[in-house]
Formats: structure tokens, sequence, C-alpha cells
């Protein structure tokens, strides 16, 4: 049974030599005609060059290396004829080919129709429609009202009720597919979300000019942190897209980017980061518990004052209220209520976040730092009540040392 083989270079040509031999006893012409054969062969191989042998065509999409041989069936008495000539000539032509364009025979080469291999990344288009999205959070409040009075050119009114948001606009948006989106992809157009509580998402926006849009939301915030958190992410926008949206790696692919697009990406990169940043902060008082715990393990008391352990109550208690009223974790965007496609987006994104999740560890941990504070509580508590006690104890030994003080001075003046 034939297979497909791969037969080396100079196989080629030595298979093919005892037909020569044979062919050439019988015909003079046919050596002769061989010969001549023979020598435009050679030269042609010292001529790679030469247009005679044409490279393959680049508009092809796949050139299989591997030669097939198949069987043919003749005759027991089947003499081959002076074609045979021919076919060394072919064997020799398909070796110089393989030669000059060294091209490995057990490997398939694969072109494009532009006759560039595939490389398997990411496409020119790909990264041409590419939106840098970036969250940032280096405040705990933000002026909105005083942020939108000076900066009215770019300010773009709201379209929900949502209120504790404003979206300013920078530079000129370029027409998007059909009059859809705002097709930010290759254009000088940015958009930045400020939000109350401290978030700040910037879209399209170029490394060089991240202080400058961020100095403007500075002079309106108050709590500054110590240390600003940050994260980034990337919108593509792809008209031809089969779906409204779809994920990637650390991106989110989309038809056309809006500005419900922008305000629904922006929701939940801002409330991320911010939720970061609590965590952080619950993590911080789960790390202090844990010291005092282990403390009390060695020590069997510990030192904590009062009033320190009424500022970590307070602490606690304000992170959670914080998520829950400000960042309005639990609260549904309004586009998302009224259209299913930024709906899609919310959801994709709340997961891709880990919002639910974030928050169910975070609420863990706060549950943990209360029942600290619960049990030091009731320790302080009782070590208070026991102050009283040996206070009341005190007093009533006094009062009897007294009352005895008194008796015994009464009866020593009563027998004089």
């Amino acid at each position: 049974m034939w297979r497909h083989r791969s037969i080396p270079s100079h196989m080629k040509t030595l298979y093919l030599l005892p037909y020569l031999s044979s062919s050439s006893s019988t015909s003079p012409s046919l050596s002769t005609n061989t010969i001549k054969a023979i020598r435009t062969l050679f030269s042609l191989s010292s001529n790679p060059s030469s247009s005679t042998l044409l490279p393959p065509s680049p508009h092809s999409l796949s050139l299989p290396q591997t030669l097939i041989l198949r069987p043919t069936s003749h005759p027991s008495n089947y003499n081959p004829p002076i074609t045979h000539g021919f076919g060394f000539l072919l064997a020799k032509c398909v070796s110089s080919i393989s030669s000059a364009h060294t091209v490995d025979w057990n490997e398939p080469v694969s072109y494009s129709e532009d006759g560039d291999s595939n490389s398997g990344g990411v496409s020119e288009e790909d990264t041409k429609s590419s939106i840098p999205v970036r969250a940032f959070f280096f405040s705990t409040s933000v002026d909105l009202r005083r942020l939108v009075e000076q900066n009215k050119p770019n300010f773009i009114p709201p379209t929900s009720r949502m209120t504790n948001y404003v979206v300013l606009r920078f530079g000129n948006e370029k027409p998007g597919p059909n009059g859809l989106g705002a097709n930010l992809s290759g254009s000088d157009c940015c958009f930045m979300v400020v939000f109350q509580y401290g978030s700040i998402v910037l879209f399209n926006v170029r490394d060089h000019k991240i202080d400058g849009y961020l100095k403007i939301v500075e002079q309106h915030a108050s709590g500054l942190l110590p240390e600003m958190r940050k994260d980034e992410y990337e919108v593509r926008e792809k008209p031809a897209l089969n779906t409204w949206m779809q994920g990637g790696l650390d991106y989110i692919m989309l038809q056309y980017l809006n500005i419900d697009g922008i305000r629904t990406v922006g929701s939940v990169l801002g409330q991320s980061i911010a939720l970061d940043y609590y965590v952080r902060q619950v993590d911080g008082m789960v790390a202090e518990f844990t010291d005092i715990n282990r403390g009390m393990e060695k020590t069997g008391t510990f030192t904590m004052e009062r009033k320190k352990l009424f500022q970590l109550v307070g602490k606690a208690n304000s992170n959670l209220a914080d998520v829950i009223l400000k960042l309005g974790l639990f609260e549904r965007s309004d586009i998302a209520w009224k259209d299913a496609k930024y709906a899609q987006i919310w959801e994709y994104l709340r997961d891709e976040f880990e919002l639910t999740q974030r928050f169910a560890s975070l609420d863990f941990k706060l549950k943990f730092v209360e029942h600290n504070i619960r049990f030091l509580q009731e320790i302080l508590q009782n070590r208070k009540s026991d102050f009283l006690e040996w206070l009341i104890i005190i007093l009533i030994s006094a009062e009897i040392l007294i009352s005895v003080y008194d008796i015994a001075h009464r009866s020593a003046i009563t027998h004089l």
C-alpha cells in the first residue's frame, strides 16, 4: 500500500537515472535531446533568478511541502516510453526549486492573501481599535458642583437619575459607523468620568496627559490619600462584530462605544477601584486585631485604650456605610435598566471584576472585626466593673474602719 512519503532531493535525481540509461541506448536522438535538456537544466540551476522557474503565487493560501506519490497500473509487458527523459527533467526541476527556496519538505507554510504568514498574535486592526481605560482613586470625596462650574464647556448632561458622577469630554469626536457611537479609537477625543466618592475613570487618554486631567479633579477633591490606587482596562471597537459585545482577557470588545457605554463601563471600574481601597482599609484593621490576639495569647491580657477601640469601631462602621451608600454597590445602573445591551455590559464587568465576591469577602472581614471589637469591649467593660467593685469594697472598708474607731473612741470616753 502506498503512503505519502518525503523523498530527499538527491534521491529525486538518482531514482530516475536507470530509465535515462535505458532510453539512451534505445534511441540516439533521444540521448541527444536528453543531453540538451540536461544542459538547459544546469543553466537554469546556475541562474536561479531566471524567469523560467517562478516562485509560488503569493495568493495561494497554503503550500503543502510533502511530495505525494500515486501508483499507476500498467500491463506486465509495458515498456517505459521516451518520456523518461522528461521525468528526469521534472525531478531535477523540483530539486532545484526546493534548494533555491530552502523550504523544509516536512513543514507546511501558511500564507495570508496578502502574502504574510499568520503570526497568531493581536491583529493590527485590534491594535488600532483599542481604547485604553484607566481608573484612579486618590481621595474620598469630590465636589462635583464646583467641578462642573469650572468645566462647563466639557460637561455632558446626564441622561439618568444618577447624580453621584459627572462625565467630561475633551477634544472632538470622530464620526462613528452609521452615525452610532463615539468611535474613540484613532481619535484625539477623550472622556473623564468623575465620581463623588473619589474615583476617576479616563477613556482614551494618553500616558503623558494623565497627570493634567487628574490635577483638574484634585482642585475639588477632599480627603486626599497618601497613596493613589490605579487600575487599567481596555475597550476595543469592532463594528463587524457578530454580537453586541465579546469579553476577553483584560478587555471587552464592542461594536461601538458611545456615551452610555462610557457611563456603564466607568461606573463598574469606579466602584472596583474604590472597593479595592476599602478592602485594604479593612485588611489593615484585621491585621491590627490579629496582632492583639497574638499578644493576648502570649501574655493573657491586652493594653489597648478605650479611645483606640472606639476609633476602630467608627472606622469599621464608616467603611461599611461608604461601600453600601456612597459606592452604590448594589444599585443597578439606570442605563442598564433601560437598555438590555448595556445591562449585558454591566453584568459582564461586575462578574469580570468580581464585585459581588469581593464585597462578600469584605463583609466577612468586617464581621471578624466586629466580633473582636465586641469581645474587647466586654473585656474593657469587665475591667471597669472590677474597678468599681473594688472601689465600693474600699469605701465600705473605710466606713467600717471609721465606725469601729468611733465606737472605740466613745467607749474610751465612757470609762473615763
